[in-house]
């Protein structure tokens, strides 16, 4: 499990495409810290296994499906990407519940620069959109964030100058693919409300027979 608070940004020194997946070495020097084959890191929010430590990076196995959701797949020698280690059981949480299990992408629609802020707007496709609300909390290529506002597939943050300045959203510009995961709580109640066979259609004529009104 992760908290969304980048550690660092690492840099991809080799991408080797193999059938379906793909092999990234990746420099870095914070994430190597107690890293060794097995360990999980995170690479833009995607939650990756080590398969090999090295003196000043480490590599990591990229499965299709994380290609397919995530902007992995379009990454390039020399890119910059965000890191983050796993968080330890005696771990501050500073962050929310990010799994690495990325979503899938969204487009940036536009970056203002305002005061004392940067203001993002992100679109993401319908199916996610339910569950990203006003106030509540987004990783976006790995940041947790919390949104300002949502209107339709179009939800926006307000982004403070250190995480702007310390992650790859300086470098993005509108139209970039970002990877999005949203809450899992949202998923989760999703799920049991789906399975409980509570009424989804409630009216007034539901509360009035039901006892809720008098």
């Amino acid at each position: 499990m992760f908290t969304g608070i980048i550690e660092e940004l690492g840099v991809i020194k080799k991408v080797i495409k193999k059938t379906g997946n793909s092999l990234l070495e990746i420099r870095a020097a914070a994430a190597l810290d107690g890293a060794r084959t097995g360990s999980s890191i995170a690479v833009n929010g995607v939650c990756l296994t080590v398969l090999e430590v090295k003196k000043t990076s480490f590599i990591a196995e990229v499965t299709k499906e994380s290609l397919v959701r995530s902007n992995l797949s379009g990454i390039n020698t020399g890119s910059r990407v965000n890191l983050e280690r796993p968080l330890k059981a005696e771990g501050r949480f500073d962050g929310h519940i990010v799994m690495g299990h990325v979503d899938s992408t969204g487009i940036i629609r536009e970056i203002t620069k305002g005061q004392g802020y940067w203001r993002i707007a992100i679109e993401v496709e319908r199916g996610l959109s339910k569950y990203i609300v006003d106030k509540g909390s987004v990783a976006v290529d790995g940041i947790s964030l919390t949104v300002t506002e949502c209107t339709g597939n179009l939800f926006t943050l307000n982004i403070i100058p250190h995480t702007f300045e310390s992650t790859t959203l300086k470098e993005r510009v509108s139209g970039d693919k970002v990877n999005i995961e949203t809450d899992l709580v949202a998923k989760y109640i999703e799920k049991f409300y789906a399975g409980s066979g509570l009424n989804k259609n409630i009216s007034k004529e539901f509360l009035n027979e039901n006892g809720y009104t008098v």
